[in-house]
């Protein structure tokens, strides 16, 4: 059975700061027509450029996903375009009027529920996916990394990390269908160590960090002053450390948050495909460079393979 495109249904709007910029950003999705994809359009620079969701156009990946077309910039994607994937939405117009999209609580439930406030309209087109008839793989032995997509007949993503700490150390999380990311996945915030916060607030690259958008892993024991900096970034008085190695600026949604928000992230990554993957992707220690390394060879595949794309 052929299932259609689908784009939403109404325009819909948010506003944020973007977590690298500190900017404040609104965003607006529109309608879009089938085969359009996934499209950002910077409505504050002259002629509205526009810059697409795509591998191709992958810029940098230090921190996030940063995108650039025509020297035109969007940063940090991975969110947005995982709750697209995971609210299963194939074409849409997100006008931004700065360079980052807002970051909000680090996770994807705000962007899951802006589309449903939006709607979805499906649209009289079949929706493609892409599928593979031999395993790709991108792996870094040296550190651990491999990112594996397997041929199957529908789509399923594990994911296994390891930070080798007392706090944070091995994870899983898996979804077997598209369908458990609203519940399972989409609410799980982005997450940090407290060195690498320290680093980033001292160095100014971390300008739109709140209190309630970041997971915070104290590995270390850190100097009193270390806390009170951090403390008066988030303008908090009591920051502590709680006894399960955290910050007590946010509590945990569930023990293995860090392994589901990095499944986020690497859906989100994979979306840059343009079209959903069928296939059994399982990753180990992924991260936006091997992430996006792995999507690259995806498509090469593809664009190497007589038939690139399947209906459902």
């Amino acid at each position: 059975m052929k299932e259609n495109q689908t784009t939403i249904a109404s325009e819909v709007s948010i506003s944020g700061k973007g977590l690298h910029t500190g900017r404040a950003v609104s965003i607006t999705m529109q309608p879009a027509p089938a085969h359009h994809g996934i499209v950002f359009q910077r409505i504050d620079l002259l002629d509205t450029p526009t810059v697409k969701a795509h591998i191709l156009n992958v810029a940098d990946t230090s921190r996030s996903t940063n995108l650039q077309e025509n020297g035109i910039n969007i940063k940090t994607v991975e969110h947005l375009l995982a709750a697209l994937a995971g609210m299963r939405i194939d074409n849409v117009l997100i006008q931004i009027d700065a360079e980052e999209v807002p970051i909000l609580d680090g996770s994807a439930a705000f962007f899951i529920a802006m589309i449903k406030n939006a709607g979805i309209r499906e649209l009289p087109e079949s929706r493609e996916y892409i599928s593979v008839d031999e395993v790709v793989k991108f792996e870094k032995p040296d550190v651990g990394i491999e990112l594996i997509l397997v041929p199957a007949e529908k789509f399923s993503m594990s994911v296994m990390v390891d930070y080798g700490t007392s706090v944070l150390a091995s994870q899983y999380a898996s979804i077997k269908k598209i369908e458990e990311f609203i519940d399972n996945i989409a609410p799980c915030r982005t997450f940090v160590f407290l060195h690498e916060l320290h680093y980033l607030i001292k160095n100014n690259l971390v300008k739109g960090g709140e209190l309630d958008n970041a997971i915070v892993f104290v590995d270390k024991k850190p100097e009193p002053e270390i806390l009170e900096e951090i403390g008066n970034f988030f303008n908090k008085k009591d920051i502590q450390i709680n006894e399960n190695g955290t910050l007590n600026n946010v509590k945990l949604h569930c023990l293995n948050e860090p392994a589901r928000h990095k499944l986020l992230d690497l859906l989100g990554d994979l979306y840059l495909l343009g079209k959903p993957i069928k296939g059994e992707i399982i990753a180990r220690k992924p991260g936006h460079f091997a992430n996006t390394e792995f999507v690259k060879l995806i498509h090469e595949y593809l664009e190497n393979k007589e038939v690139t794309i399947s209906f459902d």
